[in-house]
């Protein structure tokens, strides 16, 4: 556990002053070796082919030569060099946020067994205060060694300077893209590995929508607006239920639609010809009265579901339970999940990937154990033990292939989600990017009288304001 005492970013002071002083303020997530003598992995892993080329030296060339070789593979290394292999010693610490937190203390005592030479503190973390608690250790250079990390979070710590690059001989080939991703920093360079993913599906009323004369889930965007006509003029309150202000929900649409909040040059794009289109049949869904544009006090989605008020919603694998239990045996064989539909029909819709990545921190006294308990978080076997224990949705694609999860059928469809899923770009101003260009200007444009056009501009022009944070 870190003990040094390294410099930071001048603004990181200026950060934790208000940390300080405001207290806990609420988490933007809200919702998740061997030891060597010198203390190295070797090189960081770069994010593409064309990285690699950038980033490898004359001495790396014959290492990135075997990774380019066997693509997906994980580089062969010595004990001393691979976060994988050899036997782990010493001791770490660890911070993991939320329910995982609690349970993982218990659950590492499997690690522990398989390297007995280790120890592995595990400390749980409110999701609330974890934002505040890792800033403030950053600040006092008193880090965990490793740490769960809100997906949301990363571009704000990776612009600290704080995270420990992955090395190169971890194979990230094996993640769903869209989730590893969410690591990627402007430099080319990865901050962190997925430790369990989310992603969000269509939910629908099958029996609602057969009375109504729709036998097959929607495939398209103008397939998703007719089922919720079709619904609503069938007797439901409303055929769909989207946020009002919820860029979770409204982003899918813009990158079905070919755009995206930053553009190939940097530059945010939130007001581009296929933002606008998307925003435009977003809220068509408000004027048209087909969503709420405000819910019931102690509204649940999921009662609304059970009673037919609301046959039609998008959310994440947690739902399934939770229709589950306010449906009861009597409510199966009503309603199925599907797909995020495309635009025009051409394979699926691109959705939102979210989850709990893991990190470690560059003040480490001990990387190599650190990055060896990483690697055993997210190999295929413990990430199926992992699902078993608290339903957390593996990153590791191989592990979908398990009897525990293949035999699913509903699960099998969030695993096609997950195929094409996108995360929020890694930027360190993400947060109030997210609240206050999207989700402030979305809900004027979904309950008050703003159009789409005038929308998009006002998210471009607000975004633009706040800035990526990466200049």
């Amino acid at each position: 556990m870190n003990r040094n005492v390294l410099p930071r970013p001048a603004w990181l002071g200026l950060m934790l002053s208000v940390v300080l002083v405001s207290g806990a303020c609420g988490s933007n997530q809200g919702g998740q070796a061997s030891p060597a003598a010198s203390g190295g992995f070797g090189t960081p892993a770069p994010a593409s082919a064309e990285a690699t080329a950038e980033a490898t030296t004359a001495e790396e060339t014959t290492a990135a030569e075997t990774s380019e070789a066997t693509p997906g593979a994980t580089t062969e290394a010595s004990a001393e060099g691979s976060a994988g292999t050899g036997t782990a010693s010493g001791e770490i610490g660890v911070w993991a946020m939320g329910e995982e937190g609690k349970a993982l203390g218990d659950f590492a005592a499997a690690y522990t067994e398989e390297n007995p030479d280790a120890t592995v503190d595990v400390e749980p973390i409110d999701w609330g205060i974890a934002r505040d608690r890792l800033l403030t250790a950053i600040g006092g250079n008193q880090t965990p060694d490793t740490s769960q990390m809100g997906t949301d979070m990363m571009g704000e710590f990776i612009e600290t300077g704080a995270l420990e690059p992955v090395p190169a001989d971890v194979d990230t080939g094996r993640f769903f893209p869209g989730a590893l991703n969410t690591g990627l920093a402007p430099d080319g360079n990865l901050y962190s590995v997925p430790w369990y993913v989310e992603t969000r599906v269509l939910y629908y009323r099958t029996d609602l929508a057969e009375a109504a004369g729709i036998t097959e889930a929607p495939k398209t965007w103008e397939e998703l607006k007719a089922m919720a006509v079709a619904l609503k003029e069938g007797g439901a309150e409303w055929g769909i239920s989207l946020g009002t202000k919820n860029w979770q929900e409204y982003l899918p649409f813009v990158w079905t639609n070919g755009g995206d909040v930053v553009g190939e040059d940097g530059e945010f794009a939130l007001n581009s010809p296929e933002a606008v289109e998307a925003l435009e049949f977003y809220d068509s869904f408000f004027e048209e009265e087909l969503s709420p544009t405000q819910a019931p006090e102690n509204f649940q989605v999921e009662a609304g579901f059970v009673q037919g008020t609301h046959p039609m919603f998008f959310s994440g694998p947690w739902h399934l339970k939770l229709i589950e239990d306010a449906g009861g045996a009597d409510f199966e064989g009503k309603w199925a999940i599907a797909p995020m539909p495309s635009k025009d029909g051409e394979g699926i819709g691109t959705s939102f990937v979210g989850g709990g990545n893991f990190v470690v921190y560059a003040d480490s006294e001990n990387k190599d154990l650190a990055w060896n308990f990483v690697d055993w978080l997210t190999r295929p076997e413990t990430q199926v033990a992992w699902y078993e224990e608290v339903a957390a949705l593996p990153s590791d694609t191989s592990a979908w292939q398990d009897e525990a999860l293949a035999g699913d059928e509903n699960l099998a469809i969030f695993g096609e989600q997950l195929q094409s899923a996108k995360a929020q770009p890694a930027i360190p101003t993400w947060g109030e990017v997210g609240e206050n260009a999207l989700n402030g200007v979305l809900e004027q444009v979904t309950v008050g009288d703003v159009t789409a056009q005038e929308g998009a501009e006002a998210m471009q022009q607000e975004a633009e304001s706040i800035g990526t944070g990466a200049e």
